[in-house]
């Protein structure tokens, strides 16, 4: 297994990141972020993992993350002109982030709103993310990207709504090459999230709603969304809007605009 090159991330990536550190195992580096965000640490502080024993993703679900398989960081960011309404967007400037790297991979893949990256013919999940708020005073928040890069097994568990997971390699990415691959998608997520600050956190404004619109396959489809709580909303997913809501259309004809669920893909619309 070849380990990820810190030293060569630093030589290429501070300047547009403040700092980047690389440990060999951690429980999650998005914890490890929010407590060194108590610590003042510095805006756009990126922390990668060779392994995570206790990766988390939405409604605190287990992330695989086995060592030597995937890129699994976090970068801590005090975006201080977007409020704290449209920090739920800032997920879409990182799953357009991914899709800049597999793109440059020759991977085939889309998003599934709100967090999933999907990839390959079957549509398997290779990467999740999650944004953690952390202060509405001085706004901090903790974004996370796990991206599986190589397979990870048997034994890894359906994510939500079924979804099989799959990597980069069972993709045929140009290569395997951790160290190559966390700088394609750290030097995307610079590029995407400085758009996405200035614009004050609307993604109309940044330049990514309409190419964020064109690549969700979420869009057009019949769906099911589990809402936080027991409760579910079924419908047309129809439109995201400029705070990254996904507006889902039931058979009634009303629109219901949702900012945070677990979507099940049922069918095309068609």
């Amino acid at each position: 297994m070849t380990e990820i090159n810190a030293t060569r991330l630093r030589d290429r990536l501070v300047g547009p990141y403040a700092a980047v550190d690389v440990v060999r195992s951690t429980g999650s580096t998005n914890a490890d972020l929010r407590e060194a965000a108590a610590r003042e640490a510095t805006d756009r502080t990126v922390l990668i993992a060779e392994e995570q024993t206790a990766g988390v993703g939405r409604r605190a679900r287990a992330w695989s993350s086995p060592p030597g398989t995937g890129i699994y960081l976090s970068v801590l960011l005090r975006p201080r002109d977007v409020g704290f309404a449209e920090i739920g967007s800032l997920t879409v400037a990182a799953a357009l982030a991914v899709l800049d790297a597999t793109d440059q991979l020759g991977v085939d893949a889309a998003l599934k709103w709100p967090n999933d990256v999907l990839a390959g013919p079957d549509r398997g999940k290779c990467a999740g993310i999650l944004a953690e708020a952390l202060s509405v005073e001085e706004l901090a928040v903790v974004l996370g990207i796990g991206l599986n890069v190589r397979p990870l097994g048997r034994d890894v568990q359906p994510a939500a709504g079924g979804l099989a997971p799959t990597s980069l390699e069972e993709c045929g990415a140009a290569t395997t090459d951790r160290t190559e691959i966390t700088e394609l998608l750290l030097s995307a997520f610079a590029a995407r999230e400085e758009r996405w600050r200035a614009a004050g956190g609307n993604l109309a404004r940044a330049g990514l709603l309409e190419e964020y619109r064109r690549r969700c396959e979420t869009l057009g489809r019949q769906v099911k969304v589990l809402l936080p709580g027991e409760s579910s909303l079924t419908g047309t997913a129809v439109d995201v809007d400029d705070a990254g809501q996904l507006v889902v259309e039931t058979a009634d004809g009303k629109r219901h605009s949702v900012f945070a669920g677990d979507v099940v893909h049922l069918r095309a619309v068609g």
